[in-house]
């Protein structure tokens, strides 16, 4: 069964064709018969405008399965990278920091080798020469600053501040920065406590109210969260039930060492049509109903690439010249169909959020997959059927 959500005008008001619609209906279909997903949510928007807003199949909640819903919250992973892009170009709009300043300028850890030429730039682009995700390289026993954070969390005594930079660095670097591009969602986690020193709130909450607050997004949230949208949210295992149950009773407790550590690499919860909010404000170059997130340039900015002859080799890859914006990822090549200069992110578990300024198309979804399983046909065949209706 699918169930429709509120759109704003029929595809063809917008210019599109609604029989590609039910093409993408079909796909999700296909991917449940075959048990690559339980369900799917989705919304499209053209000209800033909703043209379609579905959900099908089953969610998993904290009272049990139920109907996946267009309101079903979902934990977005790392397209949170794009909400902490977002603000780190505020905080420079702001004439609060430059991001070719170095991190060791705002973060002592960062001060010494080889850390020192390390700029907010580099993070932001992921050329930081970090290490970077488990799994990004084939090697067995690659160096992870989670791994050095963990060790030195045994002897922390609960009510004491922890400083998690300084074992997270114990690790060391892989390259130079600006060498190579290598995803780095640590890298993410210290532009949070960049944005935190320099702003001098939480990283969450300056998140929260110069970008979520204002946008009217509110079912995107970090948590701790209040318990009507815990509820809605769909659950990928067992362990992020108890996790999240925990971060709900956080505010009467001690915050743990991991509840320390800024959640903007990745800890973001939100629903597709919030998304489509957030979108539409970067197709409307910084400005959504009125309410001015980011200027024209800094959105400029922010979406055009960024790197120059800078090789990737992550999964895989071997790419000379990887394309990539602020916090956005640029991705071409010929397997997509969307328009030059169209910029997207994608989060694990997985979920989609593709924006192309040349057509004013936007376009949010989620696939949850099981623990341990990915599909390219829920990413990026999706995305091929969505824009086959311009």
């Amino acid at each position: 069964m699918i169930i429709k959500g509120t759109a704003d005008c029929i595809p063809e008001e917008a210019g599109y064709d609604s029989g590609r619609i039910a093409v993408l209906n079909g796909h999700f279909l296909r991917m449940m018969e075959k048990k690559e997903i339980e369900g799917a949510a989705y919304c499209i928007s053209r000209r800033g405008k909703i043209i379609a807003c579905n959900s099908m199949g089953t969610a998993h909640y904290f009272d049990g399965p139920g109907d996946m819903r267009p309101d079903t919250v979902h934990g977005i992973a790392s397209i949170s990278k794009t909400f902490t892009a977002a603000a780190v170009m505020k905080l420079a709009e702001d004439g609060l920091i430059r991001l070719d300043m170095r991190v060791g300028d705002i973060l002592p850890q960062f001060a010494a080798a080889p850390f020192d030429q390390i700029t907010l730039f580099h993070l932001l682009t992921h050329t930081s020469g970090l290490q970077p995700d488990g799994g990004c390289f084939p090697e067995e026993h690659s160096p992870s600053p989670w791994a050095y954070i963990e060790e030195a969390a045994k002897n922390w005594k609960a009510g004491e501040k922890f400083d998690w930079l300084t074992p997270a660095l114990s690790c060391g670097m892989r390259r130079e920065p600006g060498k190579e591009w290598q995803y780095c969602s640590f890298g993410f986690a210290v532009l949070g406590a960049v944005i935190g020193k320099v702003s001098g709130m939480k990283a969450e909450n300056y998140i929260d109210e110069n970008i979520l607050k204002p946008l009217g997004l509110q079912d995107t949230f970090f948590l701790p969260a209040k318990a009507d949208k815990i509820k809605r949210i769909n659950l990928l295992a067992e362990e992020e039930k108890e996790e999240i149950e925990r971060s709900a009773d956080s505010s009467s407790q001690i915050p743990t060492v991991w509840e320390q550590i800024p959640q903007t690499g990745g800890g973001l919860f939100s629903t597709p049509c919030d998304l489509i909010r957030f979108a539409n404000m970067m197709l409307g170059m910084g400005t959504w109903n009125g309410v001015r997130i980011l200027g024209r340039k800094t959105v400029e900015k922010m979406t055009a690439s960024s790197l120059f002859q800078v090789p990737d080799y992550c999964w895989g890859a071997n790419e000379p010249d990887r394309k990539y914006a602020i916090g956005f990822d640029r991705r071409e090549g010929p397997g997509f169909h969307y328009s030059k200069g169209t910029y997207m992110h994608e989060g694990y578990g997985s979920c989609s959020l593709v924006i192309d300024p040349q057509e004013q198309l936007a376009a949010a979804w989620f696939v949850p997959f099981r623990p341990g399983e990915w599909y390219a046909e829920g990413l990026w065949n999706v995305s091929n059927i969505i824009w086959s209706g311009l």
